[in-house]
């Protein structure tokens, strides 16, 4: 009977050396996936959270060291249209302002006032601290920006022409602009919100002082660290908040609307059968016309007929199979130069 021999595949140097060369391309391909999943991640990451305002955001004037008017300045909106002053009830000019709100000038300082005051260095601190930010030179006129954070290092914010704020259609985008001294917006100058930007979303904090250019159009809350001065006919759709200095007036027009809040559906109970002694009849689902209550009805006017981001997860399946394609066509290269070899 011939013998029974179990021979071993020879490893030669060669193979050893194709082997090696697999290895480490899988291992590079993992690791270029895991890269690329993880900038993903992190780019659709949720949009930056509002700074909180607290009891400041039913006043469209707060002020550090009193404030002083000129000429008819009108005030309204639905969140609050109140003037006060911390540090001093001084108001000069009180009697040619109106507003929907309350004028605190009583002595000793109101206690609404007090609080406020120290709602808006908290609100102060948060703006200031906010990072990560994109670094922007100091004329932002002429540009259109996304939501985010932007800091200037180098001469302040300025604003000449038209700022466009771009809210791709999110309710929650929220810009958040950090100036190292100043602001200064020219005349005629213009703050645009497109695709459902919100004004409640939109915060300037000033290391210095801000001053509102004659004419212009301003939206969001200015939260300054010294004063704040409105020129003459200069709008503003939002606050001026103005934690130790004074705030001026020039017959200006302020509106502070409520925030617009994404109304949570409620889902519908389901109806059960009542038991009687007789077969009861099989029901049938009455259809019911969908609600729409008169602030969702706000929100989709706004969001000027744009749809809501899509919020789904990734797909992670989608980027494995992509990751076995690469190492799989990765493979079949090699080793075909390697046979040719």
């Amino acid at each position: 009977m011939g013998e029974f021999h179990l021979s071993t595949p020879k490893i030669t140097n060669k193979t050893f050396k194709i082997t090696k060369h697999f290895v480490a391309f899988s291992v590079a391909a993992v690791l270029f996936l895991v890269a690329i999943s993880t900038s993903l991640s992190t780019g659709s990451s949720a949009s930056e959270s509002r700074v909180l305002l607290g009891t400041t955001s039913t006043f469209v004037v707060l002020a550090g060291e009193g404030i002083t008017n000129t000429g008819p300045t009108s005030a309204s909106g639905t969140a609050g249209a109140d003037f006060g002053s911390a540090d001093t009830t001084s108001f000069t000019g009180e009697a040619q302002v109106t507003t929907t709100g309350v004028k605190y000038t009583a002595v000793p300082i109101d206690p609404v006032v007090a609080q406020a005051k120290l709602d808006l260095v908290t609100a102060y601190d948060d703006a200031a601290g906010r990072t990560p930010f994109t670094t922007v030179p100091t004329e932002l006129g002429g540009t259109t920006l996304t939501e985010g954070v932007y800091r200037s290092t180098s001469g302040g914010l300025g604003i000449t022409g038209t700022l466009t704020l771009d809210g791709q259609d999110n309710p929650d985008a929220v810009w958040i602009f950090q100036s190292d001294s100043t602001l200064i917006t020219a005349t005629g100058s213009k703050v645009e919100l497109i695709n459902g930007a919100d004004p409640c979303n939109v915060f300037w904090q000033v290391t210095s002082s801000a001053t509102l250019g004659t004419g212009s159009t301003f939206v969001g809350t200015v939260l300054a660290l010294t004063s704040i001065s409105a020129t003459t006919s200069a709008t503003v759709e939002g606050r001026l908040l103005a934690r130790n200095g004074a705030v001026t007036l020039d017959t200006n027009t302020f509106v502070n609307e409520v925030c617009v809040v994404v109304p949570t559906p409620t889902p519908t109970p389901t109806a059960t059968a009542t038991p009687t002694s007789e077969p009861a009849p099989v029901a049938t689902e009455t259809p019911v016309a969908e609600e729409i209550t008169e602030t969702e009805s706000a929100e989709r006017t706004t969001d000027s007929g744009g749809q809501l981001p899509n919020t789904d997860s990734f797909n992670w399946v989608s980027l494995l199979a992509l990751g076995l394609g690469l190492i799989a066509l990765g493979t079949g290269i090699y080793w075909s130069r390697q046979r040719r070899s």
